[in-house]
This record gives structure tokens, sequence and C-alpha cells, in this order.
């Protein structure tokens, strides 16, 4: 036992360096690690200011539930939009107008046939024959471009119009 403690007190200086040495570079260690503490909080405090919010727990839960609401938002128009895709070829928005004068009298050309179609040429002709006698209107339904009424070649001309404005 008295050899131990001789070589104990032959080494003490050594082993007092040792931890010594050890102790500064835990020391040094700890004073870069709170340096980088610091500098992370400056950053954290700097990004969370003007938030209202305390902690980044409580921002990450409230995005996350801003994302849903916009995610069901979303899903609502998508569905909407295919609702109006749906129906715009449907849609009677094109128009064809040819003016005549439809009984060859010396005048103007006040007699008219207008045709509203959708995309697959259903919709309706109205024709309006003007005279000295009288003003005449006549509608006509389409189905395809064609009715079940004879189609004066005024009339499938401004259906024909109607289709070019494609």
């Amino acid at each position: 036992m008295q050899e131990w403690s001789k070589l104990f007190s032959d080494q003490l200086a050594w082993i007092v360096t040792g931890v010594a040495v050890i102790l500064l570079w835990l020391l040094i260690w700890n004073f870069i690690q709170g340096a980088k503490l610091r500098k992370m909080r400056r950053n954290y405090e700097q990004m969370m200011q003007g938030t209202g919010i305390e902690d980044l727990e409580s921002l990450l839960i409230d995005l996350k539930n801003q994302q849903g609401i916009i995610e069901d938002i979303q899903a609502e128009q998508q569905q909407q939009l295919k609702n109006i895709n749906a129906l715009l070829p449907k849609q009677k928005a094109k128009i064809g107008i040819k003016r005549y004068n439809a009984f060859g009298e010396r005048g103007n050309e006040l007699s008219f046939s207008v045709a509203f179609v959708d995309d697959f040429k259903n919709g309706i002709v109205i024709t309006g024959l003007y005279s000295r006698e009288g003003s005449y209107v006549y509608a006509k339904p389409l189905t395809e471009g064609k009715s079940q009424h004879a189609l004066s070649p005024e009339e499938i001309e401004a259906i024909a119009l109607a289709g070019q404005g494609e």
C-alpha cells in the first residue's frame, strides 16, 4: 500500500496538471457553447418578435391549423372550378348576327337573324323580318346546329357565324 501511496505522491504533480488542463479545456468549451447558445437565442427572439406567440411550438401548431384551413378552401375551390369547367361548354355564349333585306325592296337591311349557341351548336336562332306593312319575329330552337323547323339561308349563315367564334 505504501508503494501505491509513494507512486501517487510522485505522480501528483502530473495528475494535478492533467486535471487542470482538462478543467481549462472544459471551461473554454463551456464559453464557446454559451456564445453559440446566446447567438441562437438572439436569432430565435428576433424570429419570434412581432408574432404575438410565446414559443415556437405554438407557432408551428398555429401554422399547421392555418394550412389545414387553406387546404380545405383549396379543395372547395377546385370543386367549384370543376363545376364551372363542366358548365362552360353549355353556355350560349357564341353569337352570330346576319342583317339583310328580307323582301328585296328598296331600303336598308332592317331584317336580321341572330343565333345564340353553345360549343355543341345547341341554342336558338331569332329572326326579325321587317317590311313596310309590319315586323315579325320568329324563334327556332337549335340542336347541333339544326332545327325541327325549316331554316332560311340567313339563319344558317347566322348559325355558321356563331360557330366561328370558337
